[in-house]
């Protein structure tokens, strides 16, 4: 009888811990100032829709070292790239057309993944589509390992704040990514 007895307390006891375990998981919290933090970007760097994106420097085909960090003057699309990949040649006409398009709202940076790429087929393939946008090669797989990069193409587009607002695996048609483009420049 005694060994029931302690089995019951010893539920009760358990119960009791799990609901005040409960309430204070689910309390209200407390009342914190925001006066002035809904305009400012988070503080957390990483390549996930929400946070600040990675930072990196790379040096164009044209000679001109391209730079993400922080806030800019326009928005950028980051567009993680290879040769041999099939979307990538049925994007990258797209890609100019809105480049053009959008020059002065908008950044658009090809970036060559060249670790899993052979550098003479990428820069054949810049000839071929005529890309009017900056083109960079990573060489070492730097940047598309910062991005998590997993897939070709990966575009990531970045606002004015340098905040990623999303990261696109694969091709959008024309006007998906049009309406992405809008809604990222506000324009």
């Amino acid at each position: 009888m005694k060994a029931v007895n302690k089995l019951n307390i010893t539920i009760v006891i358990l119960i009791v811990c799990v609901a005040v375990f409960a309430v204070w998981h689910n309390r209200e919290p407390k009342a914190t100032a925001v006066f002035g933090q809904q305009d400012e970007p988070p503080m957390k760097i990483g390549p996930k829709a929400g946070l600040l994106a990675p930072s990196f420097s790379l040096q164009g085909t044209d000679g001109t070292t391209y730079v993400v960090d922080g806030p800019r003057e326009k928005a950028v699309l980051v567009n993680f790239w290879a040769s041999w990949c099939d979307p990538c040649k049925e994007e990258a006409p797209e890609l100019n057309t809105m480049a053009t398009k959008y020059k002065d709202v908008l950044d658009i940076y090809g970036i060559n993944v060249s670790s899993q790429d052979y550098k003479p087929n990428a820069e054949r393939f810049i000839k071929k589509y005529g890309l009017v946008f900056p083109v960079m090669f990573d060489v070492k797989d730097e940047v598309y390992s910062k991005y998590n990069g997993a897939v070709f193409p990966t575009n990531v587009l970045i606002d004015k704040n340098g905040v990623i607002s999303e990261i696109i695996l694969g091709i959008l048609s024309p006007e998906e990514l049009e309406k992405k483009i809008i809604k990222l420049t506000e324009s």
